[in-house]
């Protein structure tokens, strides 16, 4: 039977902001020190309930569903403005709800949302985790660890390029085990390491399976290109949100932030999404022969993801920040879901040391 229901001590509420009405998941004492939760891709609140519920009794636990994801308002999301819809509706939520200094914990998508929410609150953010982040120069369509664009018209990146077997079967609301395009395939071959199981697999499936879908939704729209591998980002949905192409200056603000709150970098060291050779990035399909027509090396490389974040965080660091680095051996793309003990240790740590 399928599982929707929260955990107990999970307190699901509505919210109402000037931008739009979200679905927020709170725990813990009200007048603790606030922790914003910021999900994943393909995902929602419902992925951190364990995390919120482990924190230290000190901590208020704050996790709203993103705009295009789970139960908050069906908004589209502005492509063109990077991430920056997402960092918007968040702010407006903190202020709703009256926060003034907070931790905040991001995760893939979220932890990409973190690089534009930083530079835009920082004298507000008491710490910040990321957890394994979408790169800050976006998703594709980059080759080296200074973010350069493959092609002028950021080709390998977008909408376009998700699987569009999965996107049928998500739009279908598909909970079948019988292909590997199956969004419970999908999630079990990649969000962790086979053989893990969550033990919540039915309610973190439904969390999946709530993105809004459509060519305005997930995965977004694409314009054609000339360059391999003959599509670009659109102007709409997540995907498109993170290409390169609308990223922008978003490094540069990053790196410019004050104060710069202290950082705690946590990711798998199998981790298939977000990686050096991630199997979800054109330029390393193409490599291993996935995707036909590939232009090389020189033209077209596997975007060096995990050696972006750290080339930046180093840069941060050199600027007057601070970050810690911690990679979680045989862990994939969810080290809170996959080690959650482990990383709690690391995550209250990083927590208490910052709580002024």
């Amino acid at each position: 039977m399928e599982n929707t229901l929260h955990l107990p001590g999970i307190k699901p509420q509505r919210i109402s902001t000037p931008r739009l009405s979200m679905y927020v998941l709170t725990s813990g004492p009200a007048d603790g020190t606030p922790v914003l939760f910021v999900h994943g891709n393909a995902s929602s609140s419902t992925f951190w309930e364990e995390t919120m519920l482990a924190l230290p009794d000190e901590f208020r636990a704050i996790a709203p569903d993103l705009r295009g994801y789970g139960d908050t308002d069906d908004e589209i999301v502005d492509a063109t403005r990077g991430v920056q819809d997402w960092v918007d509706d968040l702010l407006a939520l903190k202020e709703t709800l009256g926060i003034t200094k907070y931790h905040v914990a991001g995760h893939s998508l979220g932890g990409a949302v973190l690089w534009g929410l930083i530079p835009a609150d920082a004298e507000n953010i008491l710490s910040a985790t990321f957890v394994a982040p979408g790169s800050p120069y976006g998703f594709g369509g980059t080759k080296d660890v200074d973010g350069t664009p493959t092609y002028g018209d950021f080709a390998g990146s977008g909408g376009g390029l998700v699987n569009p077997e999965m996107v049928k079967r998500m739009t279908a609301g598909d909970r079948s085990s019988d292909d590997p395009s199956s969004p419970r395939n999908v999630m079990n071959a990649l969000y962790w390491k086979p053989p893990f199981r969550a033990a919540r697999e039915e309610a973190l499936l439904s969390s999946m399976l709530s993105e809004k879908m459509g060519a305005d939704r997930y995965p977004g729209d694409s314009v054609p290109s000339s360059n391999w591998p003959g599509v670009g980002p659109g102007v709409k949905g997540p995907i498109n949100a993170i290409s390169p192409k609308y990223v922008g200056d978003t490094v540069t603000r990053f790196l410019a932030a004050a104060p710069k709150p202290p950082i705690l970098w946590v990711w798998g060291a199998d981790d298939q999404i977000v990686s050096d050779t991630s199997l979800s990035e054109i330029g390393y399909l193409g490599k291993i022969g996935a995707v036909p027509g590939w232009p090389g090396d020189e033209v077209h490389p596997p975007q060096p993801m995990i050696s972006q974040t750290r080339a930046v965080l180093e840069k941060y660091a050199a600027a007057g920040g601070q970050f810690r680095e911690v990679r979680f051996e045989d862990t994939a793309h969810t080290p809170y879901i996959e080690h959650p003990e482990k990383f709690m240790e690391e995550f209250s740590k990083h927590l208490s040391a910052n709580t002024k």
